[in-house]
């Protein structure tokens, strides 16, 4: 089994090619995602991460002092390779430091900045996004938990799902009803304590693949005036602006876990021989191959233009990310499919590779935004280009 290789585009630039190299030789720990300890996991991976710098690419350096930057080119390489070396959770653990502080970064007060980024980007300390909950899924405008204004600050009530890290978190990004208008103008960004009164867990959400999440609940509980995340009423715009950063990264994670599936169906074909010659004489294989291939490299091609556009241009750039996600993980699925085909009963054998990417892969299609949502945002950019 060959080393992933760096991939080179013209959208690179050579400090990119340098951070590629660093990628390939990062060092995360071992860990047995079926022991079922998924935040024991989480920590120990984040620290690692931390140790090594990775989460600087995710929780900018200089942030606190109101000079976040972000290179989204790198966060796409690095997600491409976690998924390819070391699978979904590490994956996972990596971006969710900036999800779950990216709101901090962009809108958030040097206040909140100081406070709580420099532990998350050291892996000292969790972070999360509470944005979907039970009836609303991808409709972000009609959020049901709301905040009410008390004397103190606010006081948050209601119920979020599928919201990872949920249960060891150190603290949590909320985006509540606030009510200053109607749908999506009506909601405000919080930062919530993991210890607040109030604050409570749901059972952890058992996913086809190992992720942990749960569904968080809450009763009044109390947020400070200084904890609102940029200004009342702008929260869809914050939690559409971190979404606009990392997007385009899961196209990448999915990149990353179809090129690992292609390597490892060209190990299978070239070695296994069936009616007297190997596989990969074959000529049906052969095609399946071949298709594996050009679809990962078109892909790849959507994604890191889009993390370009967004890095020359620092506009929002919604349609060229929301093609990144949608062609990568499409991609994903294509690919990881095609091996599982590959590879027959082995493919669908519980422990192998190809089964574990599998079930890697297809939650892609549809966390932060599915496919079809994808395809309604490129559509009406589309048209608002036009009119």
């Amino acid at each position: 089994m060959k080393s992933w290789p760096p991939w080179d585009t013209p959208f690179f630039e050579d400090h990119h090619r340098a951070f590629a190299q660093t990628l390939l030789a990062l060092d995360l720990p071992e860990v047995d995602e079926e022991s079922g300890d998924l935040a024991g996991i989480s920590r120990t991976l984040a620290r690692a991460m931390g140790e090594q710098g990775l989460l600087d690419i995710v929780v900018p350096p200089g942030a606190e002092d109101g000079k976040a930057a972000i290179d989204l080119r790198a966060i796409c390489l690095a997600r491409e390779v976690l998924a390819y070396r070391f699978g979904d959770l590490a994956d996972s653990v990596f971006v969710m430091q900036g999800i779950g502080t990216a709101a901090l970064w962009q809108s958030g007060s040097t206040h909140l900045c100081r406070r709580y980024l420099p532990a998350t980007r050291r892996g000292e300390a969790i972070a999360a996004l509470a944005l979907t909950e039970p009836e609303t899924g991808s409709d972000v405008a009609n959020i049901t938990t709301r905040a009410d204004r008390d004397d103190d600050g606010w006081r948050i009530t209601g119920e979020k799902t599928f919201i990872s890290n949920a249960g060891f978190a150190d603290h949590y990004v909320v985006i509540a009803r606030t009510g200053e208008a109607p749908g999506a103008r009506g909601l405000t960004a919080f930062l919530v304590d993991a210890n607040a009164p109030g604050l409570t867990m749901g059972d952890p959400i058992h996913f086809m693949a190992a992720h942990p999440a749960a569904p968080v609940h809450f009763d009044a509980v109390p947020v400070s005036a200084d904890h609102v995340i940029g200004l009342p009423g702008q929260g869809f715009k914050v939690a559409m602006a971190t979404f606009d950063v990392f997007r385009a990264s899961v196209g990448a994670a999915g990149i990353g876990a179809g090129r690992r599936a292609l390597d490892e169906s060209l190990a299978r074909v070239t070695s296994r021989r069936l009616f007297g010659r190997t596989m990969a004489e074959m000529d049906g294989v052969q095609t399946k191959l071949a298709d594996m291939a050009t679809t990962l490299e078109q892909a790849a091609l959507c994604v890191y233009r889009a993390a370009w556009a967004k890095d020359t241009t620092g506009g929002r750039c919604t349609r060229d990310v929301s093609m990144a996600k949608l062609a990568g993980s499409e991609a994903a699925h294509m690919v990881v499919d095609a091996a599982v085909q590959l590879f027959g009963g082995l493919g669908v054998t519980r422990g192998s590779v190809v089964e574990k990417l599998y079930r890697e892969v297809r939650p892609m299609r549809i966390y932060e935004g599915a496919s079809e949502v994808q395809k309604l945002v490129i559509a009406r950019d589309l048209i608002k280009a036009c009119q």
